[in-house]
């Protein structure tokens, strides 16, 4: 019999996979758990239709997250910190701050995303990764300067 899964079941599938199994395990478990549900031709078809329009939302999403990467790699970013007199940087920049400074340039990006490579306790210049879709990742070019 073959059934659509509506949740993971485990030794099964994933969720929105069609999958074959004994009619009783089906009937008697799977479908009155809420696991799944009797694929007609019908629910196939919804199925199908519902892959396709997921699809699609996910080719829009994925370009717009390219066309972002591409502003954040374009955008060089300034960072003014306080230095002590010997050169050194009082604490050290941190992903809040590196967020601020793209928001204050004009992008969205949430601190959460953004990854450095290093601590950055000195004055220079710096690359931090920004994730901004799932595999979608760009680099901002980091300038450290004293204020």
């Amino acid at each position: 019999m073959e059934i659509l899964l509506k949740k993971d079941v485990e030794n099964l599938g994933q969720a929105g996979e069609l999958a074959n199994v004994k009619a009783g395990y089906a009937l008697n478990y799977l479908v009155p758990q809420g696991f799944a549900v009797v694929a007609t031709e019908s629910v196939k078809k919804q199925h199908a239709e519902t892959v396709r329009q997921r699809a699609h939302k996910e080719a829009k999403l994925v370009a717009d997250a390219e066309a972002l990467a591409a502003k954040i790699n374009a955008t060089p970013v300034t960072v003014a910190v306080k230095v002590s007199e010997s050169g050194k940087i009082y604490g050290s920049v941190t992903t809040a701050q590196i967020a601020e400074a793209l928001v204050a340039a004009g992008l969205e990006v949430d601190k959460k995303d953004i990854t450095l490579a290093e601590d950055i306790k000195e004055l220079g210049s710096y690359s931090a990764t920004v994730k901004v879709y799932k595999a979608v990742k760009a680099t901002v070019a980091l300038t450290v300067v004293a204020e």
